[in-house]
């Protein structure tokens, strides 16, 4: 008499209904992620002074430097104001992945 395995009382259905929204739900993640991919995100460092300009996907599309920024006597001024407005960039796609993915991963880890 072979026996079947036990799956905590779910039959062969209810496992096809949880592949089913797994699917589902893998789709609505994936198109979340495109909607992200999608967008700009801009992070601006003090006084605007630089402006870093991102596509979703975390790749630099433009980098605005204002002339006042450029001292040929600081340049620690200048690169300041670039690795801020860099990490202000980086840090909205991270908000907005949250913000959007977040709800599918909340209680994962």
């Amino acid at each position: 008499m072979s026996r079947r395995p036990n799956f905590g009382g779910m039959g062969g259905m209810n496992m096809q209904q949880m592949m089913k929204q797994a699917k589902k739900l893998q789709a609505q993640m994936a198109e979340e992620q495109e909607n992200i991919t999608a967008q700009e995100f801009t992070g601006k460092s003090a006084d605007d002074m630089v402006v870093a300009t991102f596509t979703g996907d975390r790749k630099l599309k433009d980098l605005k430097i204002d002339k006042e920024a450029i001292d040929p006597d600081d340049p620690d001024m200048l690169q300041d104001l670039v690795i801020d407005a860099v990490n202000k960039g980086l840090a909205q796609i991270d908000k907005a992945t949250q913000a959007s993915l977040g709800k599918y991963t909340k209680g994962l880890m």
